[in-house]
């Protein structure tokens, strides 16, 4: 395809069928690279040098397809402060770039720097590493037969979403804000709500603008056919306690969104939600554990 505005945006529920159907779970030569690629963060030290990748031509190619069809689709659909980060952040539109192109900017720009994951990180960590300036980011690509969908964080959602968000010093800010209400917690069930927090406003978050709501959340920005597809689900307009009490999806589409008024109103709401935010946070407001659907 010669131009972006050829791509159809795949729904997670329809062509792909269940995420466990996506080519990048069924193909054994990915799942072995991918695989291999995850396991150099066994054992990771966040914050110490780790290898880079020997990319392929057709990561490569991937790449590029997803820049491709990003760069117009940003334009189109991203809030304005995403759209200033983008500038800044210079991302490569030739080829994967090693974490060690990526982190210098970040650090000159707000102080963040990418550690090494291998998939999800668990929410202790991964959360707490954001108040010392570290975001947890893998280094595989997803499947070449669907570059504009991949049913689990790859190294394109981590550079295209956070890293055009850790370019930003408010928005980095955010990330720092959530991961010292994470460090100040000791329970399972406490870091449970702030992830959701995290998840519905720094992942999947959008923002209203002129009356209509512009993608935010990073992983709204690395996927095309998410980041024009509020008219399929719910939008709400943001409330702390119902995103805190909001289950969520790992893999698939999120069935229901929440819109800040503006920037202003996002930074109030995190902030205030955080400031005040402890073990008894969840008997206080009458927020019940409630794990995130993994499928």
């Amino acid at each position: 395809m010669s131009t972006a505005r050829k791509y159809t945006p795949i729904s997670a529920e329809g062509r792909l069928g269940r995420a466990n159907e996506h080519p990048g779970r069924c193909d054994q030569g990915y799942r072995r690279r991918r695989d291999a690629l995850a396991a150099r963060a066994e054992n990771h030290q966040v914050g110490t040098p780790y290898p880079g990748v020997a990319y392929t031509e057709e990561e490569h190619r991937t790449w590029r397809t997803v820049h491709q069809a990003l760069a117009p689709a940003h334009q189109a659909h991203a809030c304005r402060e995403v759209l200033a980060a983008r500038d800044d952040a210079e991302i490569p539109a030739e080829g994967v770039p090693q974490h060690t192109d990526i982190t210098p900017g970040l650090r000159a720009r707000t102080g963040f720097a990418l550690t090494l994951a291998g998939g999800v990180v668990p929410n202790e960590r991964f959360l707490g590493a954001m108040e010392h300036g570290y975001f947890h980011a893998v280094q595989f690509v997803r499947h070449p037969a669907v570059p504009l969908y991949t049913p689990e964080p790859d190294v394109l959602h981590d550079v295209f979403g956070h890293g055009i968000h850790l370019s930003s010093p408010r928005i980095a800010e955010l990330y720092r804000v959530i991961g010292r209400a994470a460090n100040r917690v000791r329970t399972a069930e406490a870091l449970d709500i702030l992830s959701r927090v995290y998840w519905y406003t720094l992942e999947y978050g959008l923002m209203t603008e002129s009356g209509v709501p512009k993608a935010f959340g990073a992983a709204l920005l690395s996927s095309y056919g998410e980041i024009a597809a509020q008219d399929v689900r719910e939008v709400r307009e943001l409330d702390m306690c119902q995103a805190a009490s909001t289950p969520y999806r790992i893999s698939g589409y999120q069935s229901v969104l929440f819109a800040a008024r503006s920037f202003s109103h996002l930074e109030d709401a995190i902030g205030a939600f955080c400031a005040e935010f402890d073990d008894d946070t969840g008997d206080r407001l009458g927020l019940p554990p409630m794990p995130r659907d993994r499928s």
